[in-house]
């Protein structure tokens, strides 16, 4: 993969983010993954250990720089990197290396801002905020995707203010008129209310426009998340392992990751594309479309188990496992 990176003659956009080997606050290791999202591959994985950096908050960050060193004494050209809002990262990125251009996943800031949303519906007398919750989310990414500039972006989302109380001509060059077209009635927040102001001063606050400013119009980290579930499959989190047995089961994740990620969506015998249902848990009782895609294959597998035949039965253990 690094191979093919080098040679792609541009910069590429990396996406990175951390997984840690159990829940909480207290993990002993760390794997921070760096994929290219341009084709979806993975081309690193740093494994970190707690005791290495002192406290596994740290891991991050340590794990961030050592991937990115490697990248680039390996010829790759980083142009730009998408991750999460991570403190410490932001700070290397703007102070050491400016010639990077720094994006966070919309996802992560979107999760933050339902949290908060939620957290004000329960107040007394904002509960009407609520029916605005998914609305605000999908402003989000809309201005995100939609915006060539952070600072076009920050203007967007800044007009959802007037919006919700039904105004939808904005004191603002660069975005002056909402972009729907005309709206049936809605559950307008009343203006001077107690839940109209605290969701105006929620939504136009200094540290959530700086996000909003540095959101990714085109690639997020997705992908990586994707990786990060199918790692639970070759090592849980319920169960220890040693350094070395770790590794070599994310290296293993990641050669799986990269056969497959690129499959076709499969369809149905009428020729139809193949859709499931899906309800994820951070989505609270809402549901989500996806598209199936093909059986995954295992030739990487079978390649590195070619000096080994006789013990041919175990790839289709790990294939049953892993299934």
């Amino acid at each position: 993969m690094l191979e093919m990176a080098r040679h792609y003659g541009k910069a590429v956009v990396l996406g990175g983010d951390m997984r840690a080997d159990s829940p909480g606050h207290c993990a002993k290791y760390g794997s921070y993954t760096m994929m290219n999202l341009e084709d979806n591959k993975v081309v690193d994985i740093q494994l970190i250990q707690s005791n290495e950096v002192g406290a596994s908050p740290r891991m991050e960050r340590e794990g961030f720089l050592r991937s990115l060193q490697f990248l680039e004494s390996a010829g790759l050209r980083v142009g730009a990197i998408v991750t999460d809002r991570h403190p410490s990262i932001q700070k290397y990125l703007r102070e050491q290396r400016p010639d990077i251009k720094h994006y966070f996943d919309t996802w992560h800031v979107s999760k933050g801002l339902a949290k908060k949303i939620d957290a004000l519906g329960k107040e007394r007398s904002c509960g009407e905020v609520l029916a605005w919750r998914r609305s605000i989310i999908n402003h989000l990414y809309w201005c995100a995707s939609s915006s060539k500039t952070g600072e076009e972006a920050v203007e967007k989302w800044k007009s959802v203010t007037n919006h919700v109380q039904n105004v939808h001509h904005h004191d603002s060059d660069l975005f002056p008129v909402c972009a729907h077209p005309p709206l049936e009635m809605r559950a307008w927040l009343t203006p001077s209310t107690k839940a109209c102001e605290r969701f105006c001063d929620l939504m136009i606050n200094q540290r959530l426009l700086k996000d909003v400013a540095k959101l990714s119009p085109h690639h997020q980290t997705s992908s990586v998340e994707g990786f990060h579930s199918l790692i639970l499959k070759f090592a849980p989190k319920n169960v220890a392992f040693s350094f070395v047995g770790m590794l070599n089961r994310l290296h293993l994740a990641a050669l799986h990751y990269n056969e497959n990620s690129n499959r076709e969506y499969a369809c149905s015998q009428s020729g139809e594309p193949s859709i499931r249902v899906k309800w994820p848990k951070y989505k609270k009782g809402e549901h989500s479309l996806h598209y199936r895609k093909t059986a995954p294959t295992y030739s990487k597998y079978k390649r590195i188990m070619l000096p080994y035949n006789k013990y041919g039965k175990y790839v289709d253990l790990l294939q049953n496992l892993i299934n």
